[in-house]
């Protein structure tokens, strides 16, 4: 916890249907998410059984910046890969990161299986498990819909949510976050599915402690405009990741027809500045990030009354 000395963590178990907090002194000294991500799934993990056995956990977790300063605002979540068979981590953005912080959580364990398709509704004062039998078989985008309605609080919570793919165990599958996030590498979404979790809600309104005010403000505004002003960052901010896509190309690096080739003829025609002037029509950033590396476009074509 921010302002404290130890890692808080919430211990969800979806057989028993019963959750605890514990206070990790312990955990304190690991570096970042990640290292505190890893450190938990090595105590929960069991090497001897498959990857989608119940008793495997989920670990999501977030570090001592995140959502303080700019551009950290990420969770990492850890989880044995269905894909690979061996240590599994993703990351991704969107509202998750500050939604566990304003919980009151630094890191939540996921274990068991729940006994029907189930959503998990965190919050700084209660944990729920909801019936999630009506979503199960509906996609991302419906879900989050859905749980949206039901949740309220627009704008401080965070849904993370599978779709049928999870559901049906591919192994590849991912987790979306808040609709442009993705827990996208090594299978979290199968992971899911062998759970029948088929979602995770999360907010709060726990206070952000910050001991020195001024000199932290003087701090974050020097760090955001490091991050604003720099080339790197000013090329994913105006076009975002896309924009490598020539550039591999020309390199013999950009992966094609699941890696048989090396190169795509039709590269320019994918092209993040093909895309930025063709099809964008907004950017959106996670919270706290001024990248804003998200690109929302819209497809466009030419009227044909003979389209039914």
């Amino acid at each position: 916890m921010l302002g404290a000395d130890y890692i808080r963590v919430l211990y969800v178990d979806l057989t028993k249907e019963k959750v605890s907090v514990e206070e990790r002194k312990d955990l304190f000294h690991l570096i970042g998410g990640t290292g505190v991500a890893a450190k938990l799934l090595e105590e929960n993990m069991h090497p001897e059984l498959p990857p989608l056995h119940e008793d495997q956990p989920i670990v999501f977790a977030i570090g001592p910046l995140s959502t303080i300063f700019p551009v950290a605002t990420k969770t990492v979540a850890t989880f044995i890969s269905p894909l690979t068979g061996e240590y599994g981590e993703s990351h991704a953005g969107g509202r998750s990161a500050m939604a566990i912080r304003n919980a009151g959580y630094d890191a939540i364990v996921i274990t068991g299986k729940a006994r029907r398709p189930t959503y998990l509704s965190i919050s700084d004062h209660s944990v729920d498990f909801k019936d999630a039998r009506g979503l199960w078989g509906l996609g991302v985008d419906e879900v989050g819909r859905i749980i949206r309605e039901r949740e309220g609080i627009p704008g401080k919570r965070s849904i993370m949510r599978i779709g049928v793919s999870g559901e049906n165990l591919v192994s590849f599958a991912g987790v979306n976050v808040d609709t442009y996030r993705h827990f996208g590498r090594l299978g979290l979404g199968a992971v899911f599915g062998s759970k029948q979790l088929k979602a995770v809600a999360i907010t709060g309104e726990t206070d952000i402690p910050v001991s020195n005010f001024k000199d932290y403000y003087t701090t974050f505004r020097w760090l955001y405009k490091k991050v604003v002003e720099t080339d790197l960052m000013a090329k994913y901010h105006e076009i975002g990741t896309p924009i490598n896509i020539k550039v591999l190309n020309a390199i013999n690096s950009l992966p094609t027809k699941n890696l048989q080739q090396s190169t795509f003829e039709c590269a320019d025609a994918i092209s993040g500045e093909t895309f930025a002037e063709q099809t964008l029509v907004r950017k959106v950033s996670c919270v706290g990030c001024p990248i804003g590396c998200i690109h929302v476009g819209q497809f466009r074509r030419l009227f044909d009354k003979g389209y039914e």
